[in-house]
């Protein structure tokens, strides 16, 4: 049965928390991307799915702010340092009406807008307070590379741990190779209630969190339970200038695909 955007009742707001002051990448949410800025992209396609109800960028930095009001987007200026992008999104919430929020990482370029409603719509039809997704690991390196967060799950779909380590560890491979259905990609994007959100900040940084520098295992080290489902969908994340060559490349194959051509 086709999804029914009326039936449910509950807003959704993603907000795209994005610095400038990166310490790998300053400007990172400027870099131009076939002839549009990062930040853009995370803009559209989030703007494109429509299981969403209201878009805007949440900055400290008037360089970002006049970026998206060149595209017609909306944005809101942060005045005060915080810790993470969770906290920056709970600030925003604090500041507006609505429901849910989605936090969507100003660097993470979603390869298909499918990819966030994959994971509002089961969120919405569930009792879970957050969510995010993960994704089958298509390669070793991705299993081994420290950049690349993974997680497990128990039987329920709620997480059991993020780690940049390769987790679960096979003892008896010698290969340490990545298994279907077993090993899983984390995509850092979120969704909170209201409440969820307003609890998280509210909490001091965790020792796992501080030692992985993965902000989602505040939530498991306070015992907040984080519902993971599954997509197909992939986005891109630049960290660095190193990562933009290939994410071009990504992206221009995307546009080739669908008929889009760049000057």
């Amino acid at each position: 049965m086709p999804w029914d955007r009326t039936e449910v009742k509950r807003s959704v707001t993603v907000v795209i928390p994005a610095r400038y002051g990166s310490s790998r990448f300053p400007g990172k949410p400027l870099v131009e991307l076939l002839g549009k800025p990062m930040i853009q992209h995370v803009y559209e396609q989030a703007q494109a799915c429509r299981t969403v109800d209201d878009v805007l960028v949440a900055t400290d930095d008037e360089r970002i702010k006049t970026a998206v009001q060149r595209f017609g987007g909306q944005v809101v200026m942060m005045t005060e340092p915080y810790r993470t992008g969770t906290d920056r999104v709970a600030a925003v919430a604090d500041s507006r009406t609505g429901d849910c929020f989605v936090d969507l990482q100003g660097d993470e370029i979603l390869l298909h807008p499918d990819l966030i409603t994959d994971l509002v719509e089961p969120f919405l039809a569930s009792e879970a307070t957050m969510g995010t997704l993960k994704r089958q690991i298509d390669s070793d390196q991705d299993l081994h590379n420290p950049g690349v967060v993974k997680v497990t799950t128990d039987r329920e779909g709620y997480a059991l741990y993020f780690s940049r380590a390769p987790i679960p560890l096979v003892r008896d491979d010698p290969k340490r190779a990545a298994v279907p259905g077993l090993h899983f990609i984390h995509l850092g994007v979120y969704i909170y209630t209201r409440e969820t959100l307003q609890r998280l900040t509210a909490l001091p940084t965790g020792t796992l969190e501080e030692a992985e520098k993965l902000e989602q295992l505040r939530a498991l080290e306070n015992g907040m339970r984080i519902r993971v489902w599954e997509t197909t969908h992939g986005s891109l994340r630049i960290d660095s200038p190193e990562d933009v060559p290939g994410a071009l490349k990504q992206l221009h194959s995307r546009a080739t695909g669908l008929g889009i051509t760049h000057s």
